[in-house]
């Protein structure tokens, strides 16, 4: 395969005989060493296992295999592991029946259904909040050579028909299917490579909007890349389907290949909005006319430059509402004509204020914010019509969960609030008279320890002095005598705050004495775009280093101990959990890096990559290639160095973040550590980047915590002997 160069990028290849590195474990075989040399803008880089990248070839494959059959041997045996999968069902079957979005149009009520029995969701409908209930759609019964899950669905506006995804073995990228709600059969379309489900209705039923990707093969590097938003029309043939909006059909917009066209209507479907979608949290918006669909050419207007700094928008009548950082870090509400809108003349509605803006939605006649302190937010709701504010009644303190039924006809609202330590309990909210009552949707369940967690909101002093808020969970009586163990977790990219959430899965945890610490360093954007900005690109390694002061806040005040202490990221977070045990080693006991980004200088060399460049930067750009180097995990592993156990964790149908990224810090840590404690790499052949399927679910994470948790001491968790799990 040759290599793709760049500008600033030069590439030798050093050929001879491979090195063999020194095997982890008996039974695990050495990983062949290939050394590749790249120059970036004049720096040095080798790369010792380049060849896991060609995850096409027979001897790849065999490689990653072997890891997967080898990791699984050695979770198999791990006593505790096999209990806790028993305890995540157990917990899981407390709650009678789980509902999930749910939709109205007209009087029909949409949602996904599952049972404790159940390991992925089906489609329900109901006439009526509260009428008798109707299957549309068992994806179990679809195929039943095949194992397939419902990823999302979007009703037609009459409620006549349902678009929905088809997911097949975890693969994330689905095939779209139209379901026809009285005869519950599938029309004759069938649409491959659609994330979930993802239209948008013409009005009138008629056809839909649609981005879908190049390919569903998840490694194709042209996967999703220039791709183009399309119309179908029902009851024509997919190949026909109108190329509305792409880089090629507009090359006058400056639209960039790894940038998304997405089109949707208004909630009053009176105007179309196009959003290049990226990385990026800055929106690069646009609008036009619905009769525009019709014609040959469509005359776009624009709505948001990125240099706009707006966030979202929504339509309320004559307006346009802009959730607007520009000159304000932690967010403002802005106004305009919704015709021709002007973002530099547009009225300030909500002034920047001491909470973050975390979200802004509609309904029909209203417009809500989200605030946030940095953990807890709050609602408010704004009435254009008599141009007031005032408070949503919100059942408590934590994460506010808002969710219209429906936007385009109704003001009512799907709401709850997450703690870390109660499971929520679902409302209907209703703006006219700002009264809350249960819902009909709402199931509650008593899960067993959760009276008994105290919860700690604190900050923490950074590296540098910035202090850090850091999140604990754990039982009442706890001893701070370092004997703790503690699962610290972090994600700190794309502005995403960590943000309170009730787990079953940490409940098991915490219920056998183990802290849960959510930590919430720069990257999210907990204290605002400003924190946001402070882990981003070259400013990155703040990430990480106030991971790390978390730990050695931990530690230091004897809620546990660097024996004790297990460090996790997931995805993006990859960078934040493998930069922390390359830095700092000796203050982890055991580490999991779970679908992971860790070799950051080569993630635009993935099919995802380029899309990601926005948030970490390019190796194009001689700064920004440098920051890559900074916070890649995998080139920052260092021979003859006593690492803390680690399990990698990565998905063979993983369109986010391919396989070889945790596969070659796997095999690096392998070589490089002489602490004598386990590096496996867990390969989900039956998942991409997560699951619906609670089975496979309950496996993955029960084998990623039972592995911690027996390198972190847990006497629950230790064989009676070392050979156990040779």
């Amino acid at each position: 395969m040759k290599p793709a160069f760049l500008p600033g990028l030069a590439l030798s290849l050093l050929t001879g005989t491979a090195t063999l590195a020194q095997p982890t474990a008996p039974g695990l075989p050495a990983t062949p060493q290939r050394p590749v040399t790249d120059t970036y803008f004049g720096k040095k880089v080798v790369d010792n296992y380049r060849w896991l990248e060609n995850t096409n070839d027979p001897e790849v494959k065999a490689w990653f295999q072997t890891q997967a059959d080898y990791t699984k041997r050695t979770l198999d045996q791990l006593p505790g592991r096999d209990s806790l999968i028993k305890t995540f069902e157990a917990y899981d079957k407390l709650l009678t029946v789980r509902y999930g979005l749910v939709k109205k149009r007209g009087n029909r009520y949409f949602y996904r259904k599952t049972l404790p029995s159940e390991t992925v969701g089906k489609l329900y409908v109901r006439e009526g909040k509260t009428g008798p209930e109707k299957l549309l759609f068992d994806p179990t019964a679809y195929d039943k050579t095949k194992t397939y899950s419902m990823t999302g669905y979007t009703p037609s506006p009459d409620g006549q028909q349902v678009a929905l995804g088809l997911q097949e073995g975890g693969a994330e990228l689905s095939t779209l299917r139209i379901l026809t709600v009285a005869t519950r059969a599938f029309r004759p379309e069938s649409i491959p490579a659609v994330f979930g489900g993802e239209i948008d209705w013409l009005p009138d039923g008629s056809g839909f909007l649609y981005t879908p990707n190049n390919s569903t093969d998840p490694k194709d590097p042209k996967g999703n890349l220039d791709t183009k938003a399309r119309l179908h029309r029902l009851g024509t043939p997919v190949a026909a389907d109108r190329e509305l909006w792409s880089r090629m059909k507009n090359p006058n917009m400056g639209i960039r290949p790894d940038q998304y066209p997405i089109m949707a209507f208004a909630n009053d479907h009176t105007q179309v909005y196009g959003v290049l979608s990226s990385v990026d949290r800055r929106m690069d918006a646009w609008l036009m006319s619905p009769a525009d669909l019709a014609k040959p050419t469509i005359a776009w207007k624009r709505l948001a430059a990125p240099t706009d700094s707006v966030y979202n928008f929504a339509k309320l009548g004559s307006k346009l509402y802009l959730h607007s950082v520009k000159g304000a870090p932690k967010g403002q509400i802005l106004v305009t004509d919704a015709a021709s809108p002007n973002t530099a003349k547009a009225t300030v509605l909500l002034p920047e204020g001491p909470g973050n803006i975390t979200r802004l939605l509609s309904t029909k006649d209203y417009l809500f914010v989200v605030l946030s302190d940095g953990i807890n937010e709050k609602v408010r709701q704004y009435d254009p019509r008599t141009q007031q504010w005032a408070d949503v009644p919100m059942p408590g303190t934590g994460t506010a969960g808002l969710e219209p039924y429906n936007p385009t006809t109704s003001n009512d609202i799907f709401t709850y609030v997450s703690t870390w330590n109660r499971p929520e309990t679902v409302y209907d909210y209703t703006p006219e008279s700002r009264k809350m009552v249960v819902s009909a949707f709402d199931m509650q369940a008593r899960y067993p320890g959760t009276d008994d967690l105290v919860v700690e909101e604190l900050e923490v002093p950074g590296h540098d002095g910035v202090m850090v808020p850091l999140s604990l969970v754990y039982k009442k009586g706890l001893k701070k005598d370092g004997n703790a163990v503690c699962f610290m977790t972090g994600y700190a990219a794309y502005g995403v705050s960590a943000t309170p959430y009730f787990s079953r899965r940490m409940l098991a945890l915490l219920n056998q004495g183990v802290i849960l610490a959510e930590t919430h360093p720069r990257g999210g954007s907990e204290k605002g775009q400003a924190w946001y900005r402070a882990g981003y690109q070259t400013t990155k390694p703040n990430t990480w280093k106030d991971f790390i002061s978390c730990g050695e806040y931990l530690v230091k005040n004897r809620y546990t101990s660097p024996q004790h202490l297990i460090g996790e990221g997931t995805s993006a977070g990859g960078i934040l959990i493998g930069r922390a045990i390359t830095e700092r080693p000796d203050l982890f006991a055991a580490a999991i890096s779970n679908v992971s980004c860790s070799n950051a200088l080569r993630m635009e060399n993935s099919p995802n990559g380029p899309v990601n460049a926005p948030e970490f930067g390019t190796v194009k750009d001689s700064v920004q290639c440098m920051g890559l180097y900074e916070m890649d995990a995998f080139q920052h592993v260092k021979p003859g160095t006593k690492y803390p156990a680690v399990l990698c964790v990565g998905g063979m149908n993983d369109p986010r973040v391919i396989v070889w990224q945790p596969g070659k810090f796997a095999a690096a840590l392998q070589a490089a550590s002489t602490s004598g404690k386990p590096v496996l790499l867990q390969v989900n052949y039956d998942n991409g980047h997560f699951t619906e399927d609670k089975k496979v679910t309950f496996r993955n994470f029960a084998n990623m915590y039972a592995f911690a948790l027996w390198q972190a001491g847990h006497p629950a968790f230790q064989p009676k002997s070392v050979a156990a799990v040779k």
